[in-house]
């Protein structure tokens, strides 16, 4: 089991910055990858980054160049970040973490969401 806590979102104007978190718990090290992910008032979730336990990054093409994840990995620890800067309000969604994770079955875990508002 893995639990996930996201904290950072608010409100900000165009061109802007946050930066996003998410606290890992539970059976991290049996984490695969992890990944934020979106979703707008009427429309679907989808992704907006990931990185496997690996290293290997990919973004979605509408934040790329703007939006950065990473990871820290300290000691028992392991933590979540989106740094999110030239906000648009396209941007605005509620953002969930998610994490792959299973030493043998992989499933899918996903923090509570946190909204992000940017105003135009």
């Amino acid at each position: 089991q893995v639990q996930l806590v996201e904290s950072g979102g608010g409100l900000v104007q165009a061109g802007g910055s946050l930066r996003l978190s998410c606290a890992a718990s539970g059976s991290i090290f049996t984490i695969k990858a992890m990944g934020w992910y979106r979703q707008a008032p009427g429309k679907q979730r989808e992704l907006v980054a990931t990185i496997t336990s690996g290293g290997r990054i990919n973004y979605a093409e509408s934040v790329e160049g703007r939006f950065t994840i990473y990871r820290d990995n300290a000691k028992n620890t392991l933590t979540l970040y989106l740094q999110m800067n030239s906000l648009k309000p396209e941007d605005t969604a509620v953002y969930y973490c998610n994490a792959a994770s299973g030493a043998v079955a992989v499933r899918d875990y996903w923090g509570q969401g946190t909204q992000v508002t940017v105003s135009s």
